[in-house]
C-alpha cells in the first residue's frame, strides 16, 4: 500500500534537489549551441518526428502554442515533423506503446507509466529549469474565494476534483500525500473525480460542480497571478481565470519537473540532436521556449531514468492498491 514510506522516498530520493544538479542543468541550458541546419544521418532509421501533446487543455491551444516548436524542428532537421494531441494522458502513453510518436513531454507520472507499460521502452531526455534555478514544481488544491473554504481541514464532506489518473501533481502526488498524512480519502470527501485535465478541474471549480481541485504551478513567483509558470498561470494569461476569485489550501512537497521523452529505440545520434536543441532553445528562440513551457524559466537540464524511480515505485503502489480494491 502506499505508505509514510512511500512519502519519504519522494521526499528524499530524486525530488529533492541538490545544488549541485541546478548548477549544473543551468550551466549545460546556458552553453548549448543550436544544432546546425541540415539533414541526417540517422533520418533514415526516423523518417518523421511526430510528437505527442498531453491533454488537459483546448486542442486549438495546444495546437497554436506547439506550431512554431513544430516548424522550428522540421526546419532545423529537414525531417516532417507533426503533431498529435491526445484527449488525455492515456493516450500518449498508449502512442508510445504502440511506437506511434516519437517523443513527448511528459508529467512524471506519466512517463513513470509509460516506462512501466514499455518495460523501458521511452527514456527522459530533459526537464524544464524554473526561474531559481530548480527543477521541481508542486501541486496545489484550490477552492473559489467565495466558498469560504480557508484549509485542508474544511474540506472534511467536500467534493474534490483530480485532473486525470496519469497526472503527477493532479493525482498521484497530491493522493499520496494526502493518505500520508492518515486522510482516508473515500471518506474524508463526499466524492471526488476526474475532471479530463488540469484546465477542466479548474474550470470545475469555477463552475461549482466540485468544491476544489488540484492542479500544478512553478510555486514560485506572484501567486496573485498563478506563479511564474504552470496551469493557473495559463489560464489567467488567457483570460479563462482571476486568481483574485480564488484560494490556494494546500500544496505539496516539491515534485520533480516532467521529462522531455524519446523512444528508446531512436538512435544515440537523434537522441543527443533533440536534447541540444532544447537545451539552446531559451536563448536560440525564446518566444518558441516560452509558448511551449507556458511561462518563463531559465531553460532545461539534462536527466536521467533513476531519478524517476521514487514516481515508478508510487505507480507500482498505486497499481497494487487498486488491484486490493477491486
Amino acid at each position: 500500500m502506499i505508505t509514510r514510506r512511500s512519502l519519504a522516498a519522494l521526499a528524499a530520493g530524486s525530488l529533492v534537489l541538490p545544488a549541485s544538479l541546478r548548477a549544473q542543468g543551468a550551466a549545460s541550458g546556458a552553453t548549448a549551441a543550436m544544432p546546425a541546419v541540415g539533414e541526417r544521418a540517422w533520418a533514415k532509421q526516423v523518417p518523421q518526428i511526430r510528437i505527442g501533446l498531453l491533454g488537459g487543455e483546448n486542442e486549438g491551444d495546444r495546437l497554436g502554442r506547439f506550431d512554431g516548436y513544430r516548424k522550428l524542428i522540421e526546419d532545423t532537421f529537414k525531417v516532417p515533423t507533426r503533431l498529435y494531441p491526445a484527449a488525455d494522458y492515456s493516450g500518449v502513453m498508449q502512442a508510445f506503446a504502440a511506437k506511434q510518436i516519437e517523443a513527448s513531454s511528459m508529467g512524471a507520472s506519466g512517463y513513470a507509466g509509460t516506462w512501466l507499460d514499455t518495460n523501458g521502452g521511452v527514456e527522459p531526455l530533459v526537464v524544464p529549469l524554473e526561474n531559481d534555478g530548480s527543477i521541481s514544481y508542486i501541486s496545489v488544491m484550490i477552492v473559489r474565494k467565495d466558498s469560504g473554504i480557508t484549509s485542508l481541514e474544511q474540506m472534511r464532506g467536500k467534493s474534490l476534483a483530480w485532473a486525470d489518473p496519469n497526472s503527477t501533481s493532479g493525482y498521484l502526488v497530491p493522493r499520496s500525500e494526502l493518505r500520508g498524512s492518515n486522510i482516508d480519502i473515500n471518506s474524508y470527501f463526499s466524492r471526488t473525480g476526474f475532471a479530463g485535465g488540469h484546465e477542466q478541474a479548474v474550470v470545475a471549480v469555477q463552475q461549482k460542480q466540485y468544491d476544489a481541485a488540484v492542479t500544478w504551478a512553478s510555486g514560485i513567483g506572484d501567486e496573485a497571478q498563478g506563479f511564474s509558470r504552470g496551469n493557473l498561470r495559463a489560464m489567467v494569461e488567457k483570460g479563462m481565470l482571476n486568481m483574485g476569485d480564488m484560494r490556494i489550501i494546500w500544496k505539496s512537497r516539491p515534485i520533480l519537473n516532467g521529462p522531455l521523452v524519446v523512444r528508446s529505440d531512436l538512435p544515440a545520434a537523434f537522441k543527443e540532436d533533440f536534447t541540444n536543441l532544447h537545451l539552446a532553445l531559451p536563448a536560440a528562440h525564446p518566444a518558441i521556449y516560452e509558448a511551449i513551457e507556458r511561462g518563463g524559466g531559465k531553460g532545461y537540464a539534462r536527466v536521467t531514468h533513476a531519478q524517476f524511480e521514487p514516481i515508478v515505485q508510487l505507480r507500482r503502489e498505486e497499481a497494487a492498491e487498486r488491484r486490493r480494491r477491486s
